[in-house]
């Protein structure tokens, strides 16, 4: 089947950045606000690591947002949820500074437009929409460059789930095979070859815990990705 849709991952993808050095940053942040309302830095780090674990082990019964908030909670306590608001909404900017940049992010999404392809943000819905389009920012690009962006709110699963992929194929009346997969992890993104979805991996950025053999998978660089975009 024709090619129609372009999935992309964004942290470490159309978003360039070290992990370990973004949530360093992201968890140091947000504990200078939590701290002053008498949480305890190691408590905030503890709650937040044990939310994202709630929602990647999320079986689709509920949105990934209650599944951080019901787990968040029942470790700190009912958390005054508009501390976290004025985090993402005054301080989390501050982050980006943790991230780098590249030119090639908006230089694909104009290709994979030009080409009668759709785009689509498909980064691990872990975060609420404000930070989510904040990254989207950081990468030189505008939430409206994609037909639909994940996050905690509109997501029942996470990756490495195949069961997110298949929320996004059937939100949007796809099939597996017209779409493609472009991400850095070898696990999370990989994940969606499950379902028949063709996948590069970026290597800018490459994260490969498990040591995946990629020599049967579309690999590359930016002008790796131009080439296999440019084919499809």
């Amino acid at each position: 089947m024709k090619k129609t849709t372009v999935l992309f991952d964004l942290d470490g993808t159309l978003l360039p950045m070290d992990q370990e050095q973004f949530v360093k940053a992201y968890f140091g942040g947000l504990c200078a606000v939590m701290v002053p309302k008498g949480y305890r830095p190691d408590d905030v780090i503890k709650a937040i690591w044990s939310g994202t674990e709630a929602m990647v082990r999320n079986d689709g019964s509920s949105k990934n947002e209650a599944r951080f908030w019901q787990k968040f909670n029942e470790l700190l306590g009912e958390c005054d949820n508009e501390t976290f608001d004025y985090y993402y909404q005054n301080e989390f900017d501050k982050v980006s500074a943790s991230c780098g940049f590249t030119p090639r992010a908006k230089e694909i999404i104009e290709l994979v437009k030009s080409r009668g392809l759709t785009p689509v943000l498909a980064t691990n819905p872990i975060f609420p929409p404000v930070a989510t389009h904040c990254r989207i920012r950081w990468a030189g690009l505008d939430e409206s460059d994609f037909a639909f962006v994940s996050n905690y709110e509109n997501s029942t699963f996470c990756k490495p789930n195949p069961a997110y992929y298949q929320e996004i194929l059937d939100r949007l009346g796809l099939c597996a095979d017209e779409c493609v997969m472009v991400g850095n992890d070898a696990t999370e993104d990989l994940a969606a070859k499950k379902l028949g979805i063709d996948v590069f991996i970026l290597t800018d950025c490459l994260i490969n815990k498990h040591g995946e053999n990629l020599c049967a998978i579309p690999h590359g660089s930016f002008d790796e990705l131009e080439k296999f975009i440019c084919e499809l």
